[in-house]
C-alpha cells in the first residue's frame, strides 16, 4: 500500500471505531476504492492503534476499576464489562475462520444493508420503549449486560458498528447517551484485547512483514481515536444518535445506488 493509503485508513479506523458509524464498514469501502478488495488481517492489526487510545483516554476509569478489585474487593463493574463482553468475543473466536476467509465480511452489499438498518434505528431510537433508568455500567443488572453483550454479537458483521449495537443496547438498558457510550467502549476493551493478543500469536509473519505499514497505519489510528472518543463523550452529553443514523442511511443511500449502477 502507498502511504498515503495507510494514513487514510488508520486515519478511518481510529475515527469509525468509536463513532457509531462502524468502522469495519468504512474500511471496506475504502479498501475497495484503494485496491478493490479488503484486506481483512490488515483491519484487525490497526485495532491495535484504537485500542491504545481507549486505554489512554479511560485510563483513570482504568486504574478505578483494577483498585475497586484488588483493594476494595468491588466487582459489579468488572463483572458487569465482563458479562457483555463474553457472548461476541466467544463467538467471533468460535467463528474467526470463517469470518477471516468468507467475502460475505468484505461485501459492500452487505455494508449497504446494515449502515442502512441501524442507521434506521438510531433514527428511530428515542421512540423506543427503555426499561427503567440506571445511572452508569455498574447500576446494570447481569441480564441487562447480558442483553447488551448479546446485541454486540450482531458488530460482527460489517457495517453495524461495535460501539453503535452496544450505545443503542445501553440506551434501550436504561443508560443515558453518554453513560451508554462510557459503558460501550469499556466492554469492548476485553474483546480488542482479546482479537491483539490472537493475531501478534497467530499472525505474527503478518506483522513482520508489514512493520512499517501497521505502524504508521496505527498511530494514525491512535490520534484519530483519541480524538473521536473526546468528540463523542461530549457530544453524547447532550445529544441522541440521531445525526448518525442520518450519515448511515445517507452514506447507505449512495452505496445503493453505485451499486445499482455497476
Amino acid at each position: 500500500m502507498h502511504l498515503l493509503e495507510i494514513i487514510i485508513l488508520g486515519i478511518i479506523q481510529g475515527l469509525t471505531e468509536f463513532i457509531p458509524v462502524s468502522s469495519s464498514g468504512h474500511l471496506v469501502i475504502a479498501q475497495q476504492l484503494f485496491s478493490g478488495a479488503s484486506d481483512h488481517l490488515y483491519l484487525e492489526f490497526i485495532n491495535i492503534g484504537t485500542l491504545a487510545a481507549l486505554v489512554v483516554y479511560f485510563r483513570r476509569k482504568i486504574v478505578t476499576i483494577v483498585r475497586d478489585i484488588v483493594v476494595n474487593k468491588k466487582y459489579k463493574l468488572a463483572l458487569n464489562i465482563l458479562i457483555t463482553a463474553i457472548p461476541a468475543g466467544l463467538i467471533g473466536f468460535m467463528l474467526s475462520n470463517f469470518i477471516d476467509s468468507s467475502a460475505f465480511f468484505g461485501s459492500l452489499v452487505v455494508v449497504t444493508v446494515t449502515l442502512g438498518v441501524v442507521g434506521v434505528v438510531m433514527v428511530l431510537l428515542e421512540h423506543f420503549p427503555k426499561a427503567s433508568a440506571v445511572s452508569d455500567g455498574e447500576a446494570l443488572s447481569p441480564k441487562r449486560a447480558l442483553a447488551i453483550g448479546l446485541v454486540q454479537v450482531f458488530a460482527l458483521i460489517p457495517g453495524v458498528s461495535r460501539s453503535g449495537s452496544t450505545i443503542i443496547a445501553g440506551r434501550l438498558a436504561g443508560l443515558d447517551p453518554a453513560a451508554a457510550a462510557e459503558y460501550s467502549f469499556l466492554a469492548s476493551l476485553p474483546i480488542m484485547l482479546g482479537v491483539t493478543l490472537k493475531i501478534l500469536v497467530s499472525d505474527r509473519h503478518y506483522l513482520f512483514a508489514n512493520l512499517g505499514s501497521l505502524v504508521i497505519g496505527n498511530t494514525a489510528a491512535f490520534i484519530a481515536g483519541m480524538l473521536a472518543i473526546g468528540f463523542l463523550m461530549k457530544y453524547l452529553a447532550g445529544h441522541s444518535l440521531a445525526i448518525f443514523g442520518w450519515y448511515r442511511i445517507g452514506l447507505a443511500a449512495v452505496l445503493a445506488l453505485l451499486l445499482l449502477l455497476q
